[in-house]
Formats: C-alpha cells, structure tokens, sequence
C-alpha cells in the first residue's frame, strides 16, 4: 500500500525501494527510526553527499588474438584475431548493447570488459570516470550474467533470490530487510506470480524460460551492481519474453547502472529500449552509435535502410552479405565507420573533467543506495560481503534445502548399500573359524571395504551439476572457495553416518565376525572413514574430470587399482619392488589391514588346531585316524608335541601370512581421515586454479 503511493520513477534505485518498504513498516508500527540510523543499518551512507558524475565505461583500442594449431604433416600455429581496435563507451542509465552474426566477437568483447580475458593477452585500455579499472574493484561493483541459466532446480524463485541476498549483502543488514529487498527485487523482475514456483529441470516442471532468464539476473543484481555485464540474455526465448528480460535490464539501468549486454537479432520493440549499439564483423566495428543514427549511417555509406524495415535486421543481413560476397569482406564498412566516428567527435566527446575521483564517485553512489556490499561511506570495499562462517551456513543451507527436495537421489544410494549388505550376510552367514571360514572372511573383508569406495562414485555428478553455479557465484566474490569446500565436506558427513550405520549393522553379526561391541565400533568407523575418503577423493577427481562418464571411468578404473595392490589378491611381501609405492597409496589397503587387526589381533584366539592344518591339501580327504597318525610322526621328527587340539596357527600368524603391516589398527583409522582431508585440499586447488573463469 505504501510502494502504491510513491509511484515508481525512472530513476529510483532498488534501495529506495526498500527504504519505502521500511517506511510503511515504521509508519504501521507507529516507531518512527531516525533516517540516519535506519540508512546507516542498511550500509548506505548519509544521502546529503553532493551528486558525482555519471559512470562512463570507456574502452580503448582493445585487441585480443588466440593462436590455432593446424595440422597438416607438421604443426603450424596460426593466430586469429577476435577483437581488432574496438573503442566505445557506456553510461549509467542506459543499456550499451553488441550485436553480430555468430562469430563475430560479441561474447569476446563483453568478456574483455567483464575482465575475463587475462591481462597478458588482451590489449588495450578499459576506464570507468577516467581511470584505470583494476581486476580487485571491478568484481566489487560489477556483475555478470551467462548466457546459460545456471540455478538449482529444486529452490523457489524466491528462495533463490533470497540465498543470493545472504551471499552478496553485508551481515550488517537485517534478515528482515534482506527479505524486503528480495520482495522488491521480484517486483522489479515482474516475478511475483512465480515467486513460489521451483525452478525446474528436465524432470521436475518449473518456471518457464523468460522467468528463469529474470531470475539468473535477479541473482545477480541483487547488491544493485554498479555495471552489469550480460552475455545474450535472450538467447533462446520467444518475442515476448525476450522483450520482458529487456525492458527489466532498462529498469536497472535507470536505476543507476552501467548495462553492457550482447545480442544476436533484437525485435522492433526491444530496439526501442535500447540506448548505444556497437555492430561488430569478424571482430571489427562496423557501426558504434545510437539506433537512432542508423538510418542516417547507412544512407551514407550507399545502402538506405528502406522505411519498412527493421534496422538491425537489415544493418546484419547487409554486413552478412559484404562478410559472403564481397571480396573486401567488411572492410569497406569498417573504414567508413572510422571516418564517420571521426566526423562525429568533436560534438560527442566530453572535455569536462570529473569533479570527482573514482572512489569518491562509487562512494557518492553507495551512498545513494548503490552498491550494497557492506561498504560504509568510507573507503573500505570489502572484497567479501560476508566472514567465511556465514558463507559456510549459506552454502550448506542450500545445498540442504536442494536436497531434501529430491529424496531419491539418497534412497537411491541407501538401497544400493542396504542390498549390498544384505546380500553379503546371507552369502557369509555366520562364518567359523576354520581354514575355510579364514579364507572367507578374507574375501569379505576386501569385498566390503572396496564396495564402500565404489558406492561413493555417485558423488561425481554433484559438483559436476553445480561446477558452473559455482564459477558464475565465485567469479564476482559472492564466496570464498575455501568455504564451498568445507561446507561440501561438512554437509556430506550426516548421509555417510547413515550409509555407515546401515553398512555396519547388516553384515557384522549376520557375519559373525569378532570384538563384541568394541570391535562393531571400530567396524563401523572403519567404514565411516572409508566413505569419507572415498567421497573425498570422488569429489577432487570430480573438479578435474570434465563429463560424468569421464569421471565414472576413471573412478571404477583406479578403485579397481586400488583393489589390486590393497593386499589381498597378493601380499605386499610378493609385489614387485617397482609396484610397491601403488601399495602403499592405494586407499583400500588402510581399512583392509584395519579391520584385519580388528578381526585376528586376539592374542588368545586360534584358527587352525591340529588336523585342521590338512583341510586344503590332498591330505584333507584323509580320514581322521590317518591324520592324527600323520600328527605323531611329525611330533616325532620336530620334537614337539602336536596333538589333535594343538593349536597351529594364531591370529598373528594370520596378519603375518597376509603380509599385514606392524600399522595398528587406529593409525590405519587416522590414515584413513588423513587421505580424505588431503583430497578435500586437492580439491580446493582444483577449483582455485581450474575456476578462474577467463580466457588466455
């Protein structure tokens, strides 16, 4: 009722939305919160600065070149030139938009001013107000959305919005007002009718295309960024949606945004909206101007747009046309946009000086509700809004609720090892201790603990599934990536105690196996740990493999390696000096040699007495009078008595045999968490090194 009676202007940002907000609340409740307090609570600063100058992002001569190999008996490198000499300029409060046929450079150059070229290979000058723009600030005060709608299938819109809100603004600012800002938010993306709708994926129905294309944006603009980068956010929907994204990113930009944005054919409606175009051929400008001066651009330059026609219909079919048939290609179109820029810019360029600084400018602006990153009106740009505790919560919160919404994919997993287990009591039920049941207990202790390492293969399309969220949210500091990993490490502990209860009650006493209580204790962290670093090593593996498949192979290959050297398929005693090293990095021999000393370390406990010593050789179908005759004569030629009962061979004797290390049994446990937490560092590493998101 209160947003009804201060109609929307043009120019209102996102903050003052959220400040009416905060006036009706105070108006109902009858506690009338000084201005200040109330503005210095949201991280804005005192409103009474003078107004800065308006944000121009001016670019220079940017050049950016790759080198192709070609192979043609020898190896020949090429380069290729994606952005030859571009130059322009965008302003706050409007929408700079790079049109092209497929090829041309469009997503190049947006990257290239999006900082996500490196700096070695791009050449050129990048300025906002006049001064060099640094990687560190751009991140702060910008932000980019891909062309791809990166989002978790199973949160609401609101929902999505509202864990966008807990990453990018300053824990200073209320829940209570975070939650405004997302109400407001989805006023402003025209959301509110699918505000409580799933998101949706290929096998749960959810919002439609347009909304989802809003909603990637939404994600992104909720600190009201200074610039906003956007890589052909319609690419892929109808008329009317496409419309709708556009006229949204013009409501941002008359809030007090830089929008820069790429697209492949605008309709007659979306070229309304917007303010500056740059044309682009095989990474040459062919037109920079406003859509109202094309008209007048091609008519000098011999091709009149006809009066019915769509302008930048025409403008791509013509420069289509020249890249196909002339023999010059564009080259003709691109020397004449020099020479009419030249003729033009006396009366476009801006000879007044700033009279503010950069940082004085961007502060003018927070202070006017820009730009909410917990930055004061000081000079303090915090690289993250948020301590790495609160980003922990967050990330861990969401990745819960995404969950919980698709039980299946852990029943899944669950019944796999609730079978397994099942199947392996009734097969080992209630096993003795006879050479026989020795050699079988072998058997199962070497099946269950690599069955434990191939159930956690199910982890390799997890981060596969949100490695591009990740990079999309990670690129612009919504997060530290060290948080992203122990939030994933600490959120799949609850679901591998589980896996490791139900692993361990099942097959324990169906199997007989030894200690009691004490020794299902240790069977079961065995277990616990096992998973532990089986999922931890998954999931590095999951940060350097690049499809599913890869990943699934790969992981079944090197387990299977890991089976092999563990110790029971062969002894460490008998394995090749140059193949003892896979031995002792192999992640099944820890938990195998484990639950080993769990089973035979008994001092006092025997396995084979007297004639059982005969049960396997060509002597155990003898009969019982023969064997105990064979038992004097041998007591006769060793001088040692050896009876019926005599027991032949202890536990000890047994880890001996089997090759089993003087390791005990807990600092094969300790081992075991080691590896798992020396995985989660690679896989940290790996996303250090392997996200940063920009071109060589």
């Amino acid at each position: 009722m209160e947003l009804q009676k201060h109609p929307k202007k043009s120019n209102s940002t996102l903050a003052e939305l959220l400040m009416r907000v905060d006036d009706a609340h105070s108006d109902v409740s009858g506690n009338n919160t000084p201005a200040d307090n109330r503005v210095v609570d949201v991280g804005f600063g005192s409103t009474s600065l003078p107004l800065s100058n308006p944000f121009v992002l001016s670019f220079t001569n940017l050049s950016y070149s790759v080198k192709v190999r070609k192979k043609w008996g020898k190896k020949v490198e090429n380069s290729k030139v994606l952005l030859n000499n571009i130059s322009g300029e965008a302003r706050e409060g409007e929408i700079m938009a790079v049109l092209g046929a497929s090829g041309s450079g469009k997503s190049t150059l947006i990257d290239a001013l999006a900082n996500r070229i490196s700096k070695e290979s791009l050449k050129g000058s990048i300025t906002l107000n006049g001064e060099t723009l640094e990687s560190k600030l751009l991140r702060v005060i910008s932000a980019y959305v891909m062309q791809d709608d990166l989002l978790f299938p199973m949160l609401t819109v609101e929902e999505t919005l509202m864990f966008s809100a807990e990453f990018r603004l300053p824990r200073s600012l209320s829940k209570k007002k975070k939650k405004a800002r997302v109400q407001a938010l989805i006023d402003q993306l025209g959301l509110r009718k699918a505000a409580q709708t799933v998101i949706g994926d290929e096998g749960h129905r959810g919002v439609s295309g347009g909304e989802r294309r809003r909603v990637s944006i939404g994600t992104d603009i909720i600190h009201d960024p200074i610039v906003l980068f956007l890589d052909e956010p319609t690419s892929g929907l109808d008329s009317t949606s496409a419309f709708m994204v556009v006229k949204v990113l013009q409501r941002i930009a008359q809030s007090g945004s830089i929008v820069i944005m790429s697209i492949h054919q605008p309709s007659y409606r979306i070229m309304n909206l917007l303010d500056r175009l740059i044309f682009l051929s095989r990474g040459n400008t062919v037109y920079n101007g406003s859509p109202s001066s094309l008209p007048r651009f091609f008519a000098e330059f011999g091709h009149p747009i006809p009066e019915n026609e769509n302008k930048t219909e025409f403008a791509l079919d013509l420069i289509r046309e020249l890249e196909e048939n002339s023999p010059g290609g564009t080259k003709a179109l691109v020397e004449f946009n020099k020479q009419w820029q030249a003729r033009r810019k006396p009366r476009t360029i801006i000879t007044r000086k700033p009279n503010f600084s950069l940082k004085e400018a961007i502060i003018a602006s927070i202070s006017r509700g820009k730009l909410v990153s917990g930055a004061t009106n000081e000079s303090s740009l915090p690289d993250f809004a948020n301590p790495f505790w609160i980003e922990i919560i967050v990330i861990a919160k969401r990745s819960i609720t995404n969950s919980k919404r698709m039980p299946e994919l852990f029943a899944i997993r669950l019944g796999a090892v609730l079978i397994t287990g099942f199947i392996l009591a009734t097969m080992f039920w209630q096993l003795d201790d006879s050479p026989k049941g020795i050699q079988e207990r072998l058997g199962f202790f070497a099946f269950a603990m690599s069955t434990t390492f191939y159930t956690c293969a199910e982890a390799i399309p997890v981060f596969l599934q949100e490695k591009y969220i990740f990079m999309r949210e990670t690129a612009y500091n919504a997060y530290r990536r060290s948080s992203y990993v122990l939030a994933q490490s600490l959120i799949s502990i609850p679901s591998l105690i589980i896996l490791s209860i139900t692993f361990a009650g099942t097959t324990f006493f169906s199997v007989g196996l030894a200690g009691g209580s004490a020794g299902f204790f240790f069977f079961f962290l065995t277990i616990l740990t096992s998973f532990w670093a089986g999922s931890s090593f998954v999931t590095f593996l999951s940060g350097i493999v690049p499809h599913v498949m890869l990943g699934f192979t790969i992981v079944v290959a090197i387990l299977a390696y890991f089976l092999l050297f563990s110790g029971f398929f062969i002894s460490k005693n008998r394995i090749p000096l140059y193949w003892l090293w896979f031995h002792y990095i192999s992640l099944v021999k820890y938990p195998y040699e484990g639950v080993l000393r769990n089973e035979f370390d008994d001092p006092n406990k025997c396995f084979v007495r007297g004639v059982q010593m005969f049960d396997g050789s060509p002597l155990g179908t003898a009969s019982e009078a023969m064997k105990l005759k064979l038992l004097e004569s041998m007591s006769g030629v060793l001088g040692v008595n050896i009876s019926g009962s005599t027991c032949v061979t202890t536990g000890k004797d047994l880890l001996v045999q089997q090759g089993i290390s003087d390791i005990s049994k807990w600092d094969c446990l300790w081992i075991i968490v080691g590896w798992g937490f020396f995985f989660r560092v690679l896989f940290y590493f790996t996303l250090l090194l392997g996200s940063k998101n920009k071109r060589r």
